[in-house]
């Protein structure tokens, strides 16, 4: 994971829209889901979950389509108006508090690698999990599996009392 006062720029294919996250992530996700699956084309989604203020949108506009997801809460896709790239979400769940920031649209991905696997009881037969790495067939337990500090954002993010 990165350091704390790190920012991280990103946009779409087409360069009309481009952002910023002001931080590290509180945690980043590969997600093995079919809907995930179907949602990006490929075999899974890497997604860089980051409080919704931590994200300053530099440059155009993005176009919000709601979309259904597997919890059935619903999901909004925010993606550049002109090249249709997804370059975030938010889930129900957690409302528009929490930003899923697509990480294969930041300006150096690279930076950021997956902290868990998720879902994997669907994942493709012949993606291989680096030995070493958190695996969940489902989801998991945040409580047990986020660190202290990821915990403590994500509480703050929505509104609840930090500590419970």
């Amino acid at each position: 994971m990165t350091e704390q006062g790190e920012t991280f720029d990103g946009g779409c294919t087409c360069g009309a829209v481009r952002y910023r996250m002001e931080s590290k992530p509180m945690i980043v996700h590969c997600c093995h889901c079919h809907w995930c699956q179907r949602e990006t084309g490929t075999s899974f989604a890497l997604n860089a979950l980051i409080e919704a203020d931590r994200v300053t949108l530099l440059q155009g506009q993005l176009e919000k389509v709601a979309t259904p997801s597997n919890s059935g809460k619903g999901q909004d896709i925010f993606r550049c108006p002109q090249c249709h790239i997804a370059v975030w979400s938010n889930y129900g769940g957690l409302g528009d508090k929490v930003d899923f920031v697509r990480v294969g649209t930041l300006d150096e991905a690279h930076r950021l690698s997956p902290d868990m696997h998720i879902f994997t009881a669907s994942k493709q037969p012949w993606v291989v999990i680096p030995e070493g790495q958190l695996v969940f067939e489902e989801y998991y337990n945040n409580k047990k599996y986020w660190p202290a500090e990821s915990l403590t954002r994500l509480r703050e993010a929505l509104g609840l009392p930090v500590g419970n």
